[in-house]
């Protein structure tokens, strides 16, 4: 009778899987003897595996490059590290030891953007996407950023104000993305929420208030959703809806250039985890290609 628990994940679960092998009775994860771990540290216990990140990294840049290659398509591909992520310094390390970009989402994200800078880490040519709800601090903080000559540090609007309070305290041309505010998912929790400017009134405020004025650079479009990528009709839907609102804001706004995909991808939390990020990489890349083609 099968009765022990390696049965029951043998009946569950594809096992060894990546991460995990047995040997010797022992779980190993990426080699390590976990066991042996504990012996030294004790339980509870967690740990962060270094080499993992700077190839999770490099992952994402491949699965992109393959497919701009496959189907040719002339943008870039830039890698941005959120910092809300980890902020522990051996991880910040190990992120910018592999060339990543850095997007912030809160006024302490930017001390970290500091440190790094102190250290060498961070140059005036790495690009600082400053996402999120913007209270006072984390505006002066950006601000900062902007008046030090960080050339490529871009506040992403999240709502109307924060377009004026960066406007009081940064004294030099600085540029702006624009947060669209996402339908979002009914069965989400936080679907009432409205973070972000409506698809909708995008061109309005970029004619009404940016336009015109020669202290801002609109250069990008932030789509995000609170769901995260996933492959299903409700995210390709909003994805063609933000690039449809992309291509009608390049035609009056000649700087817009990039779009920041935000929401993250999802992360193997279970044995039982199955996500195929090469194909919804591929697919994201060919119906912006295909929308943009439209267009």
């Amino acid at each position: 009778m099968h009765t022990r628990y390696i049965d029951l994940i043998n009946q569950t679960f594809y096992f060894p899987q990546e991460e995990f092998q047995l040997k010797n009775a022992h779980l190993l994860f990426h080699g390590l003897d976990l066991m042996e771990l504990i012996k030294e540290h004790g339980t509870p216990l967690r740990f962060t595996y270094l080499p993992l990140i700077g190839k999770s990294i490099n992952k994402a840049r491949g699965w992109f490059e393959e497919t701009m290659k496959e189907i040719d398509y002339k943008g870039d591909y830039f890698y941005c590290y959120c910092t809300k992520s980890s902020h522990f310094s051996y991880v910040m390390d190990e992120v910018m030891k592999n060339g990543a970009h850095i997007e912030t989402s809160s006024a302490f994200d930017v001390d970290i953007v500091r440190n790094l800078i102190k250290e060498n880490k961070i140059t005036k040519d790495h690009y600082i996407v400053c996402n999120g709800f913007k209270r006072s601090l984390y505006i002066e903080n950006v601000a900062d950023l902007m008046n030090m000559g960080y050339k490529n540090t871009i506040a992403v609007i999240d709502n109307y104000a924060e377009l004026d309070l960066l406007d009081e305290i940064v004294s030099k041309p600085f540029k702006i993305g624009i947060r669209i505010a996402s339908e979002e998912d009914p069965k989400f929790p936080f679907y009432t929420s409205r973070l972000g400017i409506g698809y909708r009134d995008i061109l309005r405020f970029y004619k009404e208030r940016v336009a015109d004025n020669p202290k801002y650079e609109l250069t990008m479009l932030h789509f995000f959703i609170n769901t995260g990528i996933s492959d299903t009709a409700y995210y390709w839907n909003e994805l063609t809806k933000c690039l449809n609102v992309y291509c009608e804001l390049k035609k009056i706004c000649p700087t817009l250039n990039s779009l920041d995909i935000g929401g993250g991808f999802p992360i193997k939390n279970s044995l039982a985890f199955d996500f195929d990020y090469q194909y919804m990489v591929q697919e994201i890349v060919r119906q912006i290609k295909e929308v943009c083609k439209e267009k």
